[in-house]
């Protein structure tokens, strides 16, 4: 028993480190956002809480299906990669916890929307592991799509409340950083990119509805503040058109036979908005990222 304590400590130990995958603390404080912080927008401010309400029970999924299979993996480079994947997602987690718990309030109740999120993660438990582990894939290509669009538009960002921009551009970074993990799981314990792209389909569907569904009731709880701002609907409606638009390539790029999310390359993009999230924003975990890089 001892011994194989100790090899296990020892495999630990000598196990590399991720390659970009930094796992950090936010520090935000969520009660400071105000309800339409999007562009003062009731549509893109609805639809954004709408998706935080989804990241608790959607990543804590996520995660579950790369453990399902990570005694599989022989790489002990992914093996590091999927450390720091878990971790992060346990960040955003959290995170997204406490956005959520900071807008609970008798006008707008997110609870019916979770408790129905919950239900769908129950069955979605009860499939078997490799379509658990593509239906990943295909939502972290979202996510990661999500956070590249974010970090390429700083002139939406700009009319983000300050504890919101840390918030959404922290975990745009985190997505961007950990696309990859997910499928090169996939595919080196499945590599069955039919279903891969088969249930992308499926999930297409799916996220869409589940998002319309959640920014729809969160509307209507909020219907005598959200409707009577018919400049900042259109506005937002504008953005959203504009941003689906624009990530029809990105997105049919998941069905391609050379696919990897690695492909659409964000590093200067990232490391831009590592430097702003620091000097500008005075966010520690990325301070102690730029110090620890330039003394090591």
């Amino acid at each position: 028993m001892a011994l194989a304590k100790t090899t296990t400590e020892k495999n630990y130990l000598n196990r590399p480190k991720a390659l970009g995958i930094t796992v950090r603390r936010l520090q935000f404080n969520p009660k400071k956002i105000k309800r339409h912080y999007f562009a003062n927008s009731p549509v893109m401010s609805h639809l954004l809480t709408a998706l935080s309400s989804t990241f608790p029970i959607g990543e804590q999924f996520f995660v579950n299906s790369v453990r399902n299979v990570r005694d599989k993996v022989q790489d002990p480079q992914l093996q590091a990669q999927i450390a720091a994947f878990i971790g992060q997602e346990a960040m955003h987690s959290k995170a997204h916890t406490e956005f959520n718990d900071a807008w609970r309030r008798d006008d707008y109740n997110l609870d019916r929307f979770q408790t129905w999120i919950a239900k769908q993660d129950e069955s979605l438990r009860k499939a078997h592991p490799k379509l658990q582990l593509a239906l990943t894939c295909a939502f972290e290509h979202f996510t990661a799509m999500l956070g590249g669009y974010i970090l390429k538009h700083p002139e939406v960002l700009s009319t983000l409340d300050e504890d919101a921009m840390k918030l959404w551009v922290w975990h745009a970074i985190e997505e961007i950083e950990h696309r990859s993990v997910a499928f090169d799981v996939y595919e080196e314990v499945y590599g069955d990119d039919r279903i891969r792209r088969l249930l992308m389909r499926s999930v297409t569907t799916g996220f869409a509805s589940l998002v319309f569904y959640g920014t729809t009731r969160l509307i209507w709880q909020d219907k005598w503040k959200s409707l009577p701002k018919v400049g900042g609907n259109l506005f937002g409606l504008y953005l959203l058109s504009k941003m689906l638009i624009q990530l029809i390539p990105e997105y049919l790029s998941y069905y391609q036979a050379d696919f990897h999310p690695a492909k659409h390359d964000y590093t200067r993009l990232v490391n831009d908005w590592k430097i702003r999230m620091a000097d500008e924003y005075g966010m520690i975990s990325f301070q102690e990222e730029s110090a620890s890089k330039i003394y090591s």
